[in-house]
C-alpha cells in the first residue's frame, strides 16, 4: 500500500488521524535509486486520477495513479520531478467529466490568479527557538492564565505596503515581516501575534477565511520556509504567534476542495444544506473523513510551523445549526468541538485554542471531561458590544446606560474571556475605533485613552487590530496598509506613546493580568455614573487602581482605603493644566481606614498605586 497502511486507513476513516499531511500530498523522497516525489491522493468516486504539471507539460495521459483499494485512495511515485514543480490532480468521475483539482494535502501554491499546487519541502528549516518550545511545554496546565498576553492582531497583507508597486507585488514578504514585524510588536509592548488565516485562499477580499488550501501558507508573502522564518523570529524576541483557523466552510472554487471527486466528499449530500451565507461550501462534521482532514490540519500548524495557539473562527456555527440558537444545536458540529479539542489538549497542553463565539452557550472554556467545549479562552463579544455602544452614547445620556457598561463581571467568571477590539469592528461601514466614540476631534482621542486604560484594568487577556494604535479614522481595507503617516500628527504620536506607557504598566505590574480569572482578585470601588474605580490584585494582594472619568465635567469621589494613593500614570495630554487630584481626609485619627477624596478631569483616567500605609504615619506623628 506504499506510504500509507491500513492502520492509517482505519484512523481516518474513523475521524481520528491527526497526521494525514504525512501520508496523502506531495512527498519529495528516494525510491531505489531514484529522487523524486510520492504523489498521494483520497478521492473514492473517481473512475481515474492523473498527476499532471510543470514536468510532464500537463500531459493528461502520462502519469496515471495506481488506485488501492478498498479505500480510494491514488498514489504514484515519480522520477525527477522538483521542489517547486506545479501539479494537479486530474479527475475523472464516474459520468466521464474532467475535473482538475488542487492538492487539498499541498504545502504550497502558484500565486493567484493560478490556482496549482508546488511541490515543496518544509522539513529542511533549521529552528532556532529550543529555548521558546521547552519554556512552553514547562508550563503548568493552568499557568497560561497567570501569563500577561496582549495580542497585536495582523493581516500580513496590509500591515505595511511598498509604495509604487501593482497590488501583486507590494506585499511585504514573511522575510520583511520576520524583521519589522517583530521588532514593532515588540517596541509597542505586545506579547503576542494573531495572523489572520494565511492557509492558502483565492480572494484577497476575503481576508483569508474563504480557504482553498488547509495545509498550505499562502504563497503571497513568499515560501513556506519564509513563514516559518518568521514564526522563529518571532519566539527568540518573546513574542508569541497565533494561527487564525476556518473549520466551518471553504470555497465553492472547483480547483479546490468543492464536489473534489464528483461527489459530496467534503461538503452536506443535501443541497439545501451545503452552502453558506458567505457563498461558501459547508464542512459535512457527520463524516469521519472531514474531522480527520480538519483534526491534521489544525496538528499540522501547531506541530510544524510551531504555533502557540488557535483561534477558530465562527464558533458559534459549530454550536447550533447557522449560528442560530432557535435552530438548535449542531450536535455533529459539537462533537467536533469536544472531541478535537480534547485530543489538541492531549498531545500538545501548551498551546491555546481560543473560540470567536458570538453565543451564549455555557462552558466554551471548560475541559470536555466536565462537560465543556475543551477551549482555552473565548472572545467576549458581549463586552466588546456593550462598551462600544457605551462610548457611542452622548455624554448627557450615558448615565442611562451605566448598567451595561457593567454587565461584563456579572457573567465574566463564567468562561475564560479575551476582550477582543478585533478587525471586524473597522470595516463594512462600521468605522473606526476611534470614529465610533461620541464626541469632537479632542474628545475622542480623550476617550480613546480612556477605553484602552480600561480594557487593561478589566479582567481578561487583550486583543487589538493592527491601527487602533495609530487612531486610525479610514477603515481598515485589505489593499491598503494603515496610515502609518499619522504619526506626524501630535495627536496620533501621544496615543501612540500612551498606549506603548500602558503596554509598559501591564508588563510591570502581575496585578493585571496574574489572577485575570479569579473574581476575589477584582473590585469595583466605584460604578459610576461619572467616575468608574476599579482595583486589581495580585495574589501577593500588591494591586493598581484605576479612576476614569467618562463624563465630560470633572467629577469627584469618595474612597475608603487603608492606605494612601500616588499617581502613576495618566490619560491627559501633558500640555494640559488640568490634573487628576487625590486628596487625603482620615474620618477619625486612630482608623484603619482613610477617605480619599479623588477628582478626576473630564474624559480622562489615571493609574494610582498605594503608597505607604497612612495609619503608620498617624502613628508615627503621635510618639
Amino acid at each position: 500500500m506504499g506510504n500509507i497502511s491500513e492502520y492509517d486507513m482505519y484512523l481516518f476513516g474513523a475521524g481520528v488521524h491527526y497526521d494525514m499531511y504525512m501520508k496523502l500530498g506531495a512527498h519529495p523522497c528516494k525510491k531505489g535509486r531514484w529522487q523524486g516525489v510520492n504523489f498521494a491522493v483520497w478521492a473514492p468516486n473517481a473512475k481515474r486520477v492523473w498527476v499532471i504539471g510543470s514536468f510532464n507539460d500537463w500531459n493528461e495521459t502520462s502519469h496515471e495513479m495506481k488506485r488501492l483499494e478498498p479505500n480510494g485512495i491514488y498514489e504514484l511515485f515519480i522520477s525527477n520531478v522538483k521542489i517547486g514543480d506545479m501539479y494537479k490532480y486530474l479527475i475523472e468521475t464516474q459520468d466521464g467529466r474532467k475535473l482538475y483539482k488542487a492538492d487539498p494535502y499541498a504545502n504550497y501554491a502558484e500565486l493567484r490568479p493560478g490556482t496549482a499546487s508546488k511541490v515543496a519541502d518544509i522539513s529542511k528549516l533549521k529552528w532556532s527557538d529550543e529555548k521558546w518550545m521547552e519554556a512552553r511545554a514547562a508550563h503548568k496546565d493552568d499557568e497560561v492564565y497567570r501569563q500577561p498576553m496582549s495580542i497585536y492582531e495582523v493581516h500580513p497583507g496590509s500591515w505595511k505596503r511598498h509604495a509604487g508597486y501593482e497590488e501583486d507585488t507590494g506585499f511585504y514578504t514573511y522575510r520583511e515581516l520576520a524583521v519589522e514585524l517583530t521588532k514593532y510588536v515588540k517596541e509597542m509592548g505586545y506579547t503576542h501575534i494573531e495572523l489572520l488565516p494565511l492557509t492558502e485562499y483565492p480572494l484577497d477580499a476575503s481576508w483569508g477565511y474563504q480557504v482553498s488550501g488547509y495545509f498550505s501558507a499562502t504563497s503571497r508573502y513568499g515560501k513556506p520556509e519564509q513563514l516559518m522564518k518568521l514564526i522563529d523570529c518571532c519566539h527568540q524576541a518573546g513574542i508569541g504567534v497565533i494561527f487564525d483557523f476556518v473549520p466551518t466552510h471553504f470555497v465553492r472554487d472547483f480547483h479546490a476542495l468543492h464536489l473534489f471527486d464528483g461527489s459530496c466528499m467534503y461538503e452536506p449530500d443535501d443541497e439545501n444544506q451545503r452552502y453558506s451565507p458567505w457563498d461558501t461550501a459547508l464542512f459535512d462534521f457527520t463524516k469521519p473523513h472531514v474531522i480527520s482532514f480538519l483534526r491534521s490540519s489544525l496538528n499540522f500548524w501547531i506541530s510544524v510551523y510551531h504555533a502557540d495557539g488557535i483561534r477558530y473562527d465562527a464558533v458559534a456555527n459549530l454550536i447550533y445549526r447557522n449560528g442560530k440558537k432557535e435552530d438548535g444545536p449542531n450536535d455533529a458540529g459539537l462533537w467536533f468541538l469536544r472531541s478535537v479539542n480534547y485530543d489538541l489538549w492531549q498531545e500538545h497542553p501548551e498551546v491555546m485554542l481560543i473560540a470567536e463565539d458570538s453565543s451564549d452557550y455555557p462552558k466554551v472554556t471548560a475541559p470536555v471531561v466536565y462537560g465543556g467545549l475543551g477551549f482555552d479562552y473565548k472572545w467576549d463579544l458581549g463586552w466588546m458590544n456593550d462598551t462600544l455602544d457605551y462610548f457611542k452614547t452622548p455624554f448627557g445620556e450615558r448615565s442611562a446606560m451605566t448598567n451595561r457598561f457593567l454587565f461584563s463581571m456579572s457573567y465574566f467568571y463564567q468562561n475564560n474571556h479575551l476582550l477582543p477590539l478585533s478587525h471586524d469592528e473597522v470595516v463594512h461601514g462600521k468605522k473606526t475605533i476611534i470614529d465610533k466614540l461620541w464626541g469632537n476631534y479632542e474628545q475622542k482621542f480623550a476617550q480613546l485613552r480612556c477605553l484602552y486604560l480600561y480594557l487593561f484594568f478589566h479582567p481578561g487577556k487583550k486583543l487589538s487590530f493592527m491601527g487602533n494604535e495609530l487612531a486610525e479614522f479610514l477603515e481598515w481595507s485589505e489593499q491598503r496598509e494603515p496610515g502609518w503617516n499619522l504619526l506626524s500628527y501630535p495627536a496620533h504620536q501621544k496615543f501612540h506613546q500612551f498606549l506603548q506607557k500602558l503596554h509598559k504598566l501591564y508588563l510591570e505590574f502581575p496585578c493585571l493580568w496574574e489572577q485575570d480569572y479569579d473574581s476575589r482578585y477584582f473590585r469595583w470601588l466605584h460604578m459610576g455614573p461619572s467616575i468608574f474605580v476599579i482595583q486589581r490584585s495580585d495574589y501577593q494582594q500588591n494591586s493598581l487602581i484605576a479612576a476614569i472619568n467618562l463624563s465630560d465635567k470633572d467629577s469627584q469621589c469618595t474612597l475608603e482605603l487603608d492606605c494612601g494613593l500616588v499617581p502613576i500614570l495618566d490619560t491627559l495630554d501633558p500640555e494640559e493644566k488640568n490634573v487628576c487630584d487625590v486628596t487625603v481626609k482620615s474620618k477619625y485619627p486612630y482608623s484603619d481606614k482613610i477617605t480619599l477624596s479623588l477628582t478626576v478631569p473630564a474624559l480622562s483616567g489615571v493609574v494610582l498605586k498605594p503608597s505607604e500605609p497612612q495609619k503608620k504615619n498617624i502613628k508615627k506623628k503621635i510618639s
